[in-house]
């Protein structure tokens, strides 16, 4: 499903196109339209059609991989890669908590790229590296709070996610399983939000990244959505804020990628909403063209200090669509150049 919407959001990109790819043995050797069973509306792109498929490896004619693989697969394929001089911007699970690899969300550490150079240097790369994105309700959940930390220091975070049945790719969850019901178990995403939060809110110090002091405890939940991740929050802060001064945060929240008007980021990374009843999956979850995290249910908490919901599009903003914001971020920095391997 991620690497379905790789190829839709790449259709009439203006900076990357789509010049190969590349899957496991049933599909190599067939043109993507006789490998992919497309399962997003619309049509499956004209580009993409006629591509043969090739090997996860090196050689491949571009200048850089997206790369959606497996995590037992991308660990070995991605360094692969970027030992063969190819920057590799990365959805996958395998690299996101390695010391060296920044894990990117262009909005809140944009200066992470940074660990580009460290890593190049300790792994003896040359032209090659690896960038990740994180865990889809992760990136849902950093956003909403990288503003409030920012200005008033997030001590603690308990979150509580329900997340859509897309996030199991496809087939996914079996709808006798999924209808009529909610299960209360994600394998390893409970620890990849408490770990990648701690990453992703941490700071550079000298050629490494210092986690972030904030306490996160996280349950997460599969419900019977298409698509969208929502997570309840609740945070202690470490300065007095008021109601208002935290909905104006949240709503004035703007980043490098606004600054640049990198193609992918959206006007409003946080759009605030004041109904009782939103966000709401089906009603929000393609705010700012699937970019966007909104945010409502913001009210003072009685055991933490403050409560509120917060949604995001899974398979765009906290997948494919936050690999492809990596990429302009990192093409706006110079570290994506002309760099075909042929």
């Amino acid at each position: 499903m991620v690497g379905q919407r790789f190829i839709q959001l790449l259709e009439d990109h203006p900076q990357f196109e789509t010049t190969a790819l590349a899957a496991s043995d049933r599909s190599q050797g067939k043109t993507y339209a006789e490998a992919c069973a497309w399962r997003l509306p619309g049509e499956l792109p004209e580009d993409a059609k006629q591509i043969v498929v090739q090997s996860p490896e090196p050689p491949l004619d571009c200048d850089f991989v997206f790369s959606s693989l497996p995590g037992d697969v991308a660990k070995e394929a991605e360094e692969n890669f970027a030992r063969a001089g190819y920057p590799v911007i990365s959805n996958s699970s395998s690299h996101r908590m390695a010391a060296d690899v920044p894990l990117l969300i262009p909005e809140v550490n944009h200066e992470h790229v940074a660990m580009i150079d460290t890593q190049r240097t300790s792994r003896g790369y040359d032209r090659g590296f690896i960038v990740t994105n994180p865990n889809c309700s992760a990136i849902v959940i950093v956003m909403a709070l990288a503003p409030l930390h920012a200005r008033f220091g997030v001590e603690t975070c308990v979150v509580t996610t329900m997340q859509a049945l897309s996030g199991a790719g496809y087939p996914g969850v079996a709808s006798l399983d999924a209808t009529d019901n909610v299960i209360p178990f994600i394998g390893g995403e409970e620890e990849k939000i408490e770990a990648e939060t701690l990453k992703l809110l941490g700071r550079i110090n000298g050629d490494a990244i210092e986690e972030a002091r904030i306490e996160v405890s996280a349950q997460c939940n599969r419900v019977n959505v298409s698509d969208g991740h929502m997570a309840s929050i609740r945070v202690k802060l470490g300065r007095p804020a008021s109601l208002d001064q935290i909905r104006e945060a949240l709503a004035s929240f703007r980043s490098v990628p606004q600054e640049l008007k990198l193609h992918s980021a959206p006007a409003k990374p946080i759009i605030v909403r004041d109904e009782l009843d939103r966000p709401q999956p089906r009603l929000d979850r393609d705010a700012g063209n699937g970019m966007s995290v909104t945010v409502g249910r913001l009210t003072p908490d009685k055991v933490l200090d403050f409560r509120f919901v917060a949604l995001g599009h899974n398979t765009i903003r906290g997948a494919a669509g936050a690999a492809i914001l990596n990429a302009e971020l990192l093409a706006a920095r110079g570290y994506l150049g002309q760099n075909r391997l042929r």
